[in-house]
């Protein structure tokens, strides 16, 4: 990326035959480059996010924290009275067994009003149901399809970098996360960083680690592309090491590891998408690999990691290139972040869902960003 001996120019006053020549020649792979998804004519495609009234909450009645939680986000979303759904679980273990999944599921499609397209779960335990994720079981009910045993594919998602703003409306599917956190303080915590984050509109980086772990750093592909196709809107650095240190201006770090350290001594800003590639990353209730919720607690808004064994396709990882570009043009935490997932059967999404902080859809060019030639 240092391009010493070419002169640097801004990415985008250069004529846009250029920067599609650069782009279909050297990025094709990347969806930023593809004409397909997210085109204006897909269905759902319109200029309003995903907002309080498209958002239920799924409170769990037997568990003193979850009925505090959603009490506390419905107030800071001020998410609609009838958006409550109510069901009635034993809390605090990890795994839901299918039985069981099954009639909460029923609880809540008995209570689920049309208009909702997509839940924050108020809980960080259950975090899976047999052999998915509960937010994937919860946005398309349990399906063995989603599973694999071994090194397999597992079934697509339709809202992969889909233009739609409605998922259940043109898909079926209702996108779900966790509002996760330790305790009651560390959620609540969270959800005041997604309400901040709106609008905000923030100066920060952009952080992209090219690591040593060969198996874990496969999404690297795609990080020249993001840092060319996006220069002219956000500052992005790739960087070839195992850890970021002491940095205040984080708003997206991706990378590969089984365990990140120092993570904490960085400042995140509000609306930051933080994940690692590794196995376990969302066995929230500890492994011996890091868990997602590290993340949270270190100050990011959003995370993501498997539930079981994955394997190390990027299709089961949220692809940092169709993150970022949605979340720039306004998409909300939950619709940024699912739809960089392909295959989502074993991956869990956590964090406040609403946080938007591009939400205006005006996402200026960034003065001091430069593409090096």
């Amino acid at each position: 990326m240092t391009g010493t001996d070419r002169p640097a120019r801004t990415w985008h006053t250069l004529p846009v035959r250029i920067r599609w020549l650069a782009c279909l020649l050297s990025l094709a792979q990347l969806s930023a480059c593809n004409a397909t998804p997210g085109s204006a004519d897909q269905p759902g495609s319109t200029a309003e996010p995903l907002g309080p009234e498209q958002l239920a909450i799924v409170v769990n009645d037997a568990d003193p924290v979850s009925v505090r939680v959603a009490d506390y986000y419905r107030s800071a979303r001020r998410i609609p009275a009838e958006n409550m759904i109510h069901v009635r679980f034993t809390p605090g273990r990890a795994l839901m067994p299918q039985g069981e999944f099954r009639q909460v599921m029923a609880a809540v499609n008995r209570q689920v009003p049309s208009t909702v397209q997509a839940y924050a779960l108020a809980w960080t335990l259950p975090y899976r149901v047999g052999c998915m994720s509960i937010t994937t079981a919860f946005a398309a009910g349990f399906d063995a399809d989603f599973c694999a045993q071994g090194c397999k594919a597992t079934r697509a998602s339709p809202y992969f970098d889909s233009a739609t703003r409605r998922p259940h409306d043109d898909h079926g599917w209702r996108p779900a996360i966790l509002l996760a956190g330790t305790d009651f303080a560390a959620v609540q915590s969270l959800i005041d960083r997604g309400v901040s984050a709106d609008g905000s509109r923030p100066r920060g980086s952009g952080y992209l680690l090219s690591t040593r772990d060969r198996a874990r750093n496969v999404r690297a592909r795609f990080f020249p592309g993001i840092a060319l196709l996006q220069s002219d809107r956000f500052r992005f650095e790739i960087i070839e090491a195992d850890v970021l240190r002491h940095r205040t201006d984080v708003l997206f770090y991706f990378t590969g590891r089984a365990r990140v350290a120092d993570i904490d001594t960085n400042r995140y800003r509000p609306g930051a998408l933080a994940d690692h590639l590794t196995s376990a990353g969302g066995k929230l209730d500890g492994s011996r690999q890091m868990s997602s919720l590290r993340w949270l607690e270190a100050g990011a808004t959003g995370s993501y990691g498997s539930v079981v064994e994955p394997c190390a396709f990027v299709q089961k990882f949220p692809r940092p290139d169709i993150a970022i570009d949605r979340y720039l043009d306004g998409e909300t935490l939950i619709e940024a972040y699912w739809k960089s997932v392909e295959w989502p059967g074993q991956g869990l999404f956590i964090g406040e869902p609403l946080a938007a902080p591009f939400a205006d859809h005006s996402v200026p060019a960034f003065e001091n960003q430069t593409a090096q030639w």
